[in-house]
């Protein structure tokens, strides 16, 4: 994927030019697409699809739910609602957008955890899904209100809302790097506890575990994950169901395996989704969170599926 990133695009330039630049050689125009344009947009594509395969599989170990997904559950939508609101304010410089956007997927998490609480819904995923559904709805609806009532921020705010990679510069993977540090920091230690907590709280006590202070760890890794994300890159849907859907059916239920698996599989989809992105309709490109959602559809009702309890 990495090498079809580099090599693949809707402009001019296509695998017989890049190539001889990847091996030192080249025209001066397909080095600057390669190396300018193509190899940060491929690092970053690597930086974001770790981030939301990791948080997918964090939130949905925290929630014991297999469709607790950022995009479902107003986890992104929180992020992009309060860049948004950041973006209408003035706020340009790349680090106090993602800070920003890490607040309001922290509340987005801290509402998933409390809806997964309630009795009859964080039960049965379907009913989590919908209670997702409208958060996400509600804050949808904020973001479109600033659109419409700020057309000074506007243009900017739409550009970056419909997720995409084109467009960003090496510098925005650099500025989310001290997240995605501190997240992986944090995963490493709760990785154990959360397994420990697939089990049932009381089994997690009595191993010496600590479920609300795990909890608490993990929604500040997702946090830290989905907000970088979504600040550099927009709001991209269902990464943070199929990686995790995809690990465990390769690797088993473990949540160690599965953030392992996260790792390669999160930069598989989200690169091959911007592939697609760039050539279905070249010389234009298509949004990368529609073919996300084109992904992630099929998976969805899949789970959904294999995990309905039956009506009572």
């Amino acid at each position: 994927m990495m090498l079809a990133s580099l090599l693949f695009g809707a402009g001019e330039v296509g695998p017989r030019a890049a190539w001889p630049v990847l091996i030192g050689g080249g025209g001066s125009e397909a080095r600057f697409v390669v190396a300018s344009l193509r190899a940060p947009r491929t690092a970053l594509g690597i930086g974001i699809g770790i981030a939301l395969g990791v948080a997918g599989a964090l939130i949905q170990a925290a929630a014991r739910n297999p469709l607790a997904e950022p995009g479902l559950l107003g986890v992104s939508a929180g992020s992009a609602l309060a860049v948004a609101v950041a973006l209408a304010l003035g706020a340009s410089a790349a680090t106090l957008r993602i800070s920003v956007a890490q607040l309001g997927a922290l509340a987005g998490c801290l509402g998933v955890l409390a809806v997964a609480r309630l009795d009859g819904v964080g039960s049965d995923p379907v009913r989590l899904v919908l209670a997702g559904a409208v958060l996400s709805g509600l804050l949808g609806a904020l973001t479109s209100l600033i659109l419409l009532v700020d057309q000074r921020s506007a243009d900017e705010i739409r550009f970056w809302i419909v997720g995409s990679l084109a467009g960003r510069r090496l510098a925005d993977l650099q500025a989310i790097l001290p997240s995605l540090a501190a997240a992986g920091a944090i995963t490493l230690a709760v990785a154990r506890p959360l397994a420990a907590l697939a089990l049932g709280e009381r089994v997690a006590v009595g191993l010496g575990q600590r479920p609300r202070l795990v909890r608490l760890a993990t929604v500040v890794a997702v946090a830290l994950l989905v907000g970088a994300a979504t600040a550099v890159a927009g709001p991209i849907a269902f990464v943070g169901l199929v990686v995790p859907f995809a690990a465990r059916a390769l690797a088993g239920p473990d949540i160690r395996r599965t953030l392992w698996l996260a790792l390669p599989l999160g930069p598989i989809l989200v690169l091959g989704a911007d592939v697609l992105s760039r050539l279905l309709v070249a010389p234009s490109e298509m949004p990368l969170g529609v073919l996300t959602a084109l992904v992630g559809a099929p998976v969805l009702i899949a789970v959904v599926r294999a995990h309905r309890l039956p009506a009572v």
